[in-house]
């Protein structure tokens, strides 16, 4: 089956960063795509935004598309997806959920029938078009919905297919570590402050250089350490700095902060 249409419950940010991607990549025509919440406003300012169909009701949603994305809180699935099960059991759709911490299991264990359910887990990056997602499935999941979730993921940054075993490890890898990224970010330009630049000039300079580094990485397959060496002169500038950073335990924090993070996740 060709998956023609495609709707989203929850208009919340992470499905606008989707829908905003879907749609400006091209990969989705405005009319293939539609978007409900219980705040119609919501739904109705993406229409307007991006010239999609906002929905009535969930079961208006449902009844038109042929692939529907969870983007509730998680702990609304409890009450809604009960609530829709008849509706979903009689059209059958791909179920595509990004509720935080929420196994496929436990989603199928809310309906009253055996739903094809992949399970996606994008980052705050969506929102600028360049996120990190990953995706695991259920039994009942085929390649051609494989394709549609690596296709509609793909409108909106990069994504892998992971284990659900590896979830919790991604989560704090591509979730949590934005936040690490950001106060390297924030130290490199307050350090350039230190030394007499304005801010906005010293964050302008460590942004873009996180960026392009994280380019050359991904676009040229080259190891990070191979990079620092051919940066590093022999007796020069940057072998100093990374000296320091290694003797202030630089590697050893940030695989602390990955371990707190994980070990919290495991908590929750």
């Amino acid at each position: 089956m060709t998956y023609m249409k495609i709707g989203f419950i929850g208009a919340g940010n992470m499905a606008c960063a989707m829908l905003r991607g879907a749609v400006g990549s091209g990969a989705f025509a405005p009319e293939t795509l539609l978007a409900y919440d219980v705040d119609a406003a919501k739904a109705d300012a993406l229409a307007d935004q991006l010239h999609i169909t906002a929905a009535k009701s969930a079961e208006e949603l449902i009844d038109a598309a042929d692939a529907i994305v969870l983007a509730v809180k998680p702990n609304t699935l409890a009450s809604l997806l009960p609530a829709i099960s008849p509706c979903l059991a009689r059209k059958n759709p791909l179920l595509i959920s990004i509720a935080a911490g929420k196994t496929l299991s436990y989603i199928g264990g809310l309906l009253s029938y055996d739903a094809a359910v992949i399970r996606v887990m994008p980052n705050i990056n969506a929102t600028v078009g360049e996120a990190m997602s990953a995706y695991c499935c259920n039994a009942q999941v085929t390649a051609a919905h494989k394709a549609l979730a690596e296709r509609l993921c793909g409108a909106f940054g990069k994504v892998m297919a992971l284990p659900e075993a590896d979830f919790p490890l991604f989560g704090v890898l591509s979730g949590c570590s934005p936040a690490f990224c950001y106060m390297f970010m924030d130290a490199l330009a307050r350090a350039g402050v230190k030394n007499g630049l304005s801010k906005a000039d010293a964050l302008r300079i460590a942004a873009q250089v996180l960026y392009g580094s994280a380019k050359q990485v991904l676009e040229n397959d080259v190891h990070p350490w191979e990079l620092v060496d051919r940066v590093c002169s022999p007796g020069g500038t940057t072998i100093e700095g990374v000296a320091s950073l290694q003797a202030d335990a630089f590697d050893a924090a940030i695989a602390r902060a990955v371990d707190a993070a994980l070990e919290k996740d495991k908590r929750i």
